[in-house]
C-alpha cells in the first residue's frame, strides 16, 4: 500500500534512530535503512535529498517535539520545584523513547563538522540551560531555594544528569531500570538548591 511522503519520512527518520541504537552508528547506511523499512535506496531519496536532510529533520524534530514541551513546562504556573521535577521527568522520557537521538546528532555533527547542526545543537542546549535557570530563578525569588546558588553552575550541572543518562542508556544497550532515576535525582537537586 502506497503512503504519504510524511509517513514514509517518518518511518525513515526512526528506522535511522533504531539502527544506530540497535547497530551502531557506524553501521548505519542507505542499504540497511532500506532493508529496515522495505524500501529501495532510490525511494529513500524521493523522501530525503541526502543522508544530511534526514539528520536535519531529526532536529527540526527536537526542536518542535521536545525543546517546545520544555518551554511550555518551564513556563507554567506550577511551582518552581515541581516546573523542575518535570523538566527532567520529561527529558529522561524523551531520551528513553527517542534512543539514539543524542549519539546521532552529536557524532553527525563532529564526525562531518557540519556547522549548521552544530548551530543547532548549540541552540538547543542554551535553551534548555536557559530554561532551567529560569525555574531556578524563580524559586530564588520565591524564598524556596538558596539565593547564593550560582544559577549557571546548577544548570550546567543539570545538563549533566541527561548526559550520563545517554551514557548509561548507550552502554547498557538501552537496558537500563529508569523508573526511579527523575526521582533520586531531583531528590539530589533539592538537596544542592535548598537553604
Amino acid at each position: 500500500m502506497r503512503q504519504s511522503t510524511e509517513v514514509r519520512q517518518e518511518q525513515i527518520k526512526q528506522a535511522v534512530l533504531d539502527i544506530i541504537h540497535t547497530d551502531g552508528l557506524k553501521n548505519l547506511s542507505t542499504r540497511m535503512l532500506a532493508q529496515r523499512i522495505g524500501m529501495s535506496e532510490g525511494a529513500i531519496f524521493r523522501h530525503f535529498p541526502t543522508k544530511q536532510s534526514i539528520i536535519h529533520s531529526i532536529i527540526t524534530d527536537v526542536q518542535r517535539d521536545f525543546i517546545e514541551q520544555l518551554r511550555k513546562i518551564a513556563t507554567s504556573n506550577e511551582l518552581p520545584q515541581k516546573r523542575l521535577e518535570h523538566l527532567l521527568c520529561f527529558t529522561v522520557k524523551y531520551l528513553t523513547d527517542n534512543k539514539g537521538i543524542t549519539l546521532l546528532l552529536f557524532s553527525e555533527a563532529s564526525h562531518n563538522n557540519d556547522e549548521e547542526l552544530k548551530q543547532a545543537l548549540m541552540q538547543i542546549f542554551n535553551t534548555q540551560k536557559k530554561m532551567v535557570s529560569k525555574v531556578v530563578l524563580d524559586g530564588i525569588a520565591e524564598g524556596i531555594w538558596d539565593e547564593n546558588i550560582p544559577v549557571e553552575n546548577v544548570a550546567m550541572l543539570y545538563m549533566g544528569i541527561p548526559v550520563s543518562l545517554n551514557v548509561e542508556l548507550i552502554l547498557n544497550k538501552g537496558a537500563l531500570d529508569t523508573s526511579n532515576f527523575c526521582s533520586r535525582m531531583m531528590f539530589l537537586i533539592n538537596k544542592m538548591l535548598t537553604r
